[in-house]
């Protein structure tokens, strides 16, 4: 019976965090436990493949997958599950297929399918005993069977071991011994049985080709690597040859032979001219298989280059060129007319016979061709005709493997790549024309070398168990198995009574310590050989676990995921697992534990967390670990992008809103084409969203966002469409071509997604602006043909250029030209103008004829001019160029004008008459030029126009400054329009006056000027000398005194009156109060200024008189009443009175205002 004594790690559906025991378990002499199984296993669930799983899993230990099994759960998964579906739409952005899956499924590449293999044997157990147990030696790592070196380099063949002890190794060589130590060239690697042979010191590498095997030894058995074939690579030269020119007729087969020199490995063959441009292959001709180049049928053009092959070495990485062949073609037609190349019935045309297929390639019409299993098989059919034939292939009694069947060389070779037996039988390909067809069958056998069926495993027993190695192997012819102990045939090594043969299996039993031993068996035939190494080890040993302990395993909730348990032990432990520390074991219904001791849960629920314990038990004790699993919410979008299609120079934002376990760090990328987005400066990332600014044409593809944890991902895909500016026009052709007009046709280019709105003709001419390109016609952009009007006497060159929403297209190639017959002009230059450029000349001017409207060639225009409404003569000259000057003119006289095309065929139609003028000259005077001041704050200015303009008038300028006695102000310029004859100016010192100077100016400048002042104020001489003395020191000072005098006098005055009483009023109407009244009884008095001086206060006159100074505030009116009379001695009477006895009085009041010096005595 077979037995496990181990179990290894299976796989995990999720992340591992473990201690950092990977060292420990080292130091220990733990075999490490097989990790990389766990990623391999998360790659493949429920079908689905999922490319970034394959590229994460590896490094992480994170498998990203979707949830596919739904008719295995409850009701109530299953509503949680079309909940999800519904809440989170699982589609994205496709240009052209609609709305397609977010995650879409795919065909997973084939190292999947081993990977997912590896993972599901890798349940069934793996055996690996802890490094700190004895144990035979493992080779576990060794150079390919053919070797293959570099010359130029050391000789490195490995050979790698484990075992405890740590075995010794040994080699032979073409099955004999190997003496290291012979050889100072050669040497092992320390701990390692690696040979390195080096050629620093000298040495031919050649020497050392042959067959190499290592052993690797210790007290319990060697273990052999494969027979290692070591071959030093090769790259001969080629040998020197004269090849004669190669003389074929038009049409005829031709191959041209390579034949070059054998290389290790095989050179790769291609075919360049001597001046090392590659040959143009096609249908026609093209390179074979063997490296020879085959021509179908031989053309003129095909000796326009010569044809050398080239051969490139792998490891030299060296070319090597052959000498180039020359052909020479014989032919009926002997000019290589390019235009026939794409004749319809080209061979026709050049006078070339059809005739029917024959293959160049394999001779004859059948052969038969053996391949291996697992290799590529390549069949090739290459056929001579006129016209080229065309191939095609068939398998007999049935359909080509379309999954692994693809054409190449044009349709002449059919490749089927890992080759199986259902491959065998009979392909044939039908090589035909329209003259005929052939076919040519080849019958394809398939070989096999050995390859495994059941491989051979170590065996660990316990003292006194059964066991068995087998070794079961297939292959065409069927392969013979041999049988081998510590490297030597079993025949010859010493009986053992426990041990017993039976064809390609070993059976023990009742197994002893002594029987420790490697076992070899080499299955092989005549196309190869397989060597498998398997250990017998008895041992006694308690369980113990191989994982580190207590490790901490996170998945994603409705995941599937699986709880590894690596354990060792002998005899076979048996393994329970539990839950949360309770007593039932753990299998059945949502859980599934495998042989080697993994614990599988379908479907991952939030109840699902917790602590599970597995516990390994044999006859000599237990062992037990501890897992802990969380369970993480999954990574989903949300918001996923949408498709967009954007103008080129916009902005685009694609969003991409992520939901996720926020105990898990998110990480969001891009991905453009199914490629890493760079992003660059016109790109701005942010966590929920990509920005691209000024969106180019490289822009445009799909665009994947891709959120992702440490445990799961999801992705969204968005295509963004950039409308272009479209492509070129192309293969411009002229067509219809007639005196005055030809048809254009063109090819539209590409769009780039944006309709052509327009098609924009343009024209070229090299006579008079060669290089220059001008609108000719703008056309829809439903039309490529349209019929140009042309001009006479014109070369033309077309060029093409289309317009969508986004832009302007490049302008197309230009056509090629066509001249128009010439006529005579049938129009006049434009823009006929007479200007004087000085004051005694005129300059003609026009804009000149183009090429369009020259219409022929020496084209020139008759200048006739004369002065208007005169009978004078017409004056005229011929004149080539576009501008005449006429001299000695009047200053501004008007001119009729005439210019008239003519060229080599004639005059163009009578012109119209332009007027035109001579030149100018400064204007006069303006005349009649008046300043009035209608009052103290304006001045009026009036004038007339000038006598004599003398030319057109642009304006007036009028120059006026202030002026006071001595001191003038800042001068003040104004520029009046031609037609302005009054202007008014505001006054801001209503003292001073103002010069004006006013000229009027033309295009040549300003003219004479005449000046005018402002007429002076009446009171001028007093407000001068005002002005004067009010800027002196001595009067400020003075006005200063007299004020605070007052200031004071009026302070005396009110507190007087705050007495109260003093001042009586009368109450006699007609009774004035007189200078002599006595004192009144109720203490009143009057008072009188006995001296006769004038008031002080007043003012004298011009003339010497006292003038008084007028108040608008004084104290008789305070009083609301009174009068003011000098009596005859000079002395001054004032009273109070009401405001009535005033009014009776009035007539009888001085005209004088009262001094207020006065109305302060009478106060006082």
């Amino acid at each position: 019976m077979r037995r496990l004594a181990a179990r290894g790690a299976a796989g995990e559906a999720g992340e591992v965090a473990a201690p950092a025991a990977d060292s420990s378990d080292s130091a220990q002499g733990r075999s490490p436990s097989p990790w990389r199984l766990i990623d391999l296993c998360a790659i493949w669930d429920a079908g689905v493949y999922l490319p970034s799983a394959a590229r994460n899993g590896a490094s992480s230990g994170v498998a990203r997958r979707r949830l596919n099994e739904a008719e295995k759960l409850s009701s109530v998964r299953e509503a949680q599950l079309k909940r999800l579906e519904v809440t989170r739409p699982r589609v994205l952005g496709s240009r052209e297929r609609g709305r397609v899956p977010r995650m879409a499924r795919q065909p997973p590449p084939p190292w999947v399918h081993a990977a997912f293999l590896l993972c599901l044997l890798s349940l069934g157990g793996a055996i690996e005993i802890p490094m700190d147990l004895t144990q035979p030696p493992t080779i576990t790592k060794q150079s390919v069977k053919d070797h293959i070196v570099d010359p130029r380099d050391n000789i490195l063949i490995e050979c790698e071991a484990k075992g405890n002890p740590a075995p010794s190794f040994h080699w032979t060589r073409n099955s004999r011994f190997f003496n290291i130590a012979k050889d100072p060239r050669v040497s092992m690697r320390r701990r390692s049985g690696t040979l390195v042979i080096d050629f620093r010191s000298g040495g031919r590498p050649e020497e050392y080709e042959g067959e190499y095997q290592c052993f690797a030894r210790n007290k319990f058995g060697t273990a052999l690597s494969n027979r290692i074939r070591l071959q030093v690579s090769k790259s001969p030269l080629w040998p020197k040859e004269n090849l004669d020119p190669v003389v074929v007729q038009e049409g005829a087969p031709l191959t041209l032979q390579c034949n070059p020199p054998p290389g290790l490995p095989s050179p790769v063959i291609f075919w360049m001219s001597s001046s090392m441009e590659p040959i143009t292959q096609d249908k026609r001709v093209s390179q074979g298989h063997n490296g020879d180049l085959y021509f179908s049928n031989v053309m003129l053009q095909d000796m326009q280059t010569d044809y050398s092959c080239n051969a490139r070495f792998h490891f030299t990485h060296t070319i090597q060129q052959k000498n180039p062949f020359t052909l020479k073609v014989l032919t009926n037609h002997p000019y290589n007319d390019s235009s026939l190349r794409n004749h319809p019935d080209m061979y026709s045309a050049r006078g070339v016979a059809e005739r029917t297929p024959s293959f160049m390639y394999p001779q004859g019409t059948a052969s038969s061709q053996m391949v291996l299993r697992g290799m590529d098989l390549l069949l090739e059919c290459i056929a001579s005709g006129v016209p080229t034939p065309d191939i095609a292939w068939y398998k007999k009694g049935g359909d080509l493997p379309s999954d692994k069947a693809k054409f190449e060389n044009f349709n002449k070779a059919l490749r089927i790549t890992n080759v199986s037996e259902e491959d065998s039988g009979e392909y044939f390909c039908l090589a035909s024309n329209k003259m005929g067809s052939i076919r040519h069958t080849i019958s394809v056998r398939v070989k096999a070398a050995p390859y495994w069926l059941d491989e051979p495993k170590n065996l660990i027993l316990a003292p006194g168990e059964d066991g068995r190695l087998v070794c079961r192997a297939n292959g065409n012819p069927k392969p013979t198995v041999q049988w081998m102990v510590n490297g030597e045939p079993l025949q010859s090594a010493p009986p053992n009574p426990n041990r017993e043969v039976a064809g390609d299996t070993i059976i023990f039993r009742d197994t002893q310590i002594s029987s420790r031993a490697v076992y070899q068996c080499n299955t092989s035939n005549e196309h190869g050989y397989l060597l498998a190494n398997a250990f017998v080890s008895v041992l006694d040993v308690p369980p113990r676990m191989l994982s580190p302990r207590n490790q901490l395993i996170r998945v994603i909730l409705y995941n599937r995921t699986r709880l590894d348990c690596p354990f060792f032990g002998s005899p076979i432990p048996t393994l329970r697992w539990f839950k949360n520390g309770q007593g039932s074991n753990l299998d059945g219904g949502n859980y599934h534990v495998y042989e080697n001791g993994s614990l599988e849960i379908k479907m991952i629920r939030k109840e699902d967390q917790g602590i599970y314990t597995c516990v390994a038990t044999n006859i000599l004790g237990k062992a037990e670990n501890q897992v802990r699993l969380e369970v993480k919410d999954p990574t989903r979008i949300y918001r996923m992008p949408e498709d967009q299609v954007a103008k080129r120079g916009t902005t685009v934002q694609l969003e991409c809103r992520v939901k996720h376990d926020p105990s898990l760090k998110l990480t969001v990328s891009w991905l453009k084409d199914d490629e890493p987005l760079y992003i660059g400066n016109r790109m701005k990332k942010e966590d929920d969203s990509l920005t691209i600014f000024g969106v180019a044409e490289r822009d445009q593809g799909s665009y994947t966002c891709v959120a992702s944890t440490e445990l799961d991902q999801d992705l969204a895909k968005a295509y963004l469409t950039v409308l272009g500016r479209p492509d070129r026009p192309r293969d411009l052709e002229l067509t219809d071509l007639a005196e005055r007009s030809v048809r254009l046709t063109w090819i539209p280019g590409d769009a780039n997604n944006s309709p052509i709105t327009d098609y924009v003709v343009q024209f070229e001419e090299d006579q008079f602006q060669p290089g220059v390109w001008h609108d000719h016609s703008k056309y829809p952009g439903s039309v490529n043909s349209a019929v140009l009007r042309l001009s006479p006497y014109v070369n033309y060159q077309f060029r093409v250029i289309a317009i969508n929403e986004v832009g302007s297209s490049h302008p197309s190639l230009p056509s090629e030209r066509y001249r128009t017959s010439g006529a005579p002009p049938e129009s006049n230059p434009g823009d006929v103008k007479g200007e004087g450029t000085r004051k005694n000349n005129m300059e003609i001017t026009w804009t000149p004829m183009n090429a369009t409207s020259a219409f022929g060639p020496n084209l020139r225009y008759i200048v006739k001019w004369r002065r208007r409404e005169t009978r004078e003569a017409w004056n005229n000259v011929t004149v080539w160029g576009s501008r005449y000057v006429v001299g000695q003119t009047p200053v501004y006289v008007p001119y009729e004008i005439r210019v008239q095309a003519e060229n080599d065929f004639g005059k163009g139609p009578e012109p119209e008459s332009v007027i035109g003028y001579s030149g100018e000259d400064l204007p006069s005077a303006p005349r009649r030029f008046r300043v009035r001041q209608p009052n103290l704050e304006t001045i009026n200015l009036e004038w007339d126009h000038p006598e004599h303009p003398n030319g057109i008038m642009i304006g007036y300028t009028l120059k006026y400054v202030a002026f006071n006695g001595t001191k003038v102000g800042k001068q003040i310029v104004e520029n009046l329009s031609p037609n302005q004859t009054k202007f008014t100016v505001q006054r801001t010192d209503p003292v001073s006056r103002y010069r004006f100077t006013l000229s009027a100016r033309t295009q040549v400048g300003s003219g004479e000027a005449v000046t005018e002042e402002s007429p002076a104020p009446p009171n001028e001489a007093y407000t001068n000398n005002q002005a004067d003395i009010a800027t002196q020191g001595w009067f400020i000072g003075l006005m200063c005194a007299i004020a605070l005098l007052v200031l004071i006098l009026l302070i005396v005055c009110f507190i007087k009156r705050s007495r109260g009483g003093k001042y009586p009023v009368r109450e006699k109407k007609d009774v004035p109060l007189g200078p002599e009244d006595p004192k009144e009884e109720d203490g009143s008095f009057d008072y009188s200024d006995e001296d006769n001086k004038p008031l002080q206060g007043s003012q004298t006159s011009l003339d010497g008189t006292i003038k008084q100074q007028e108040s608008d505030d004084s104290l008789v009116d305070y009083g609301e009443g009174g009068e003011g009379q000098f009596n005859e001695d000079g002395s001054f009477i004032g009273q109070y009175t009401v405001k009535k006895d005033k009014e009776e009085t009035e007539g009888n009041e001085s005209s004088e205002a009262t001094s207020p010096v006065n109305a302060i005595y009478s106060l006082a």
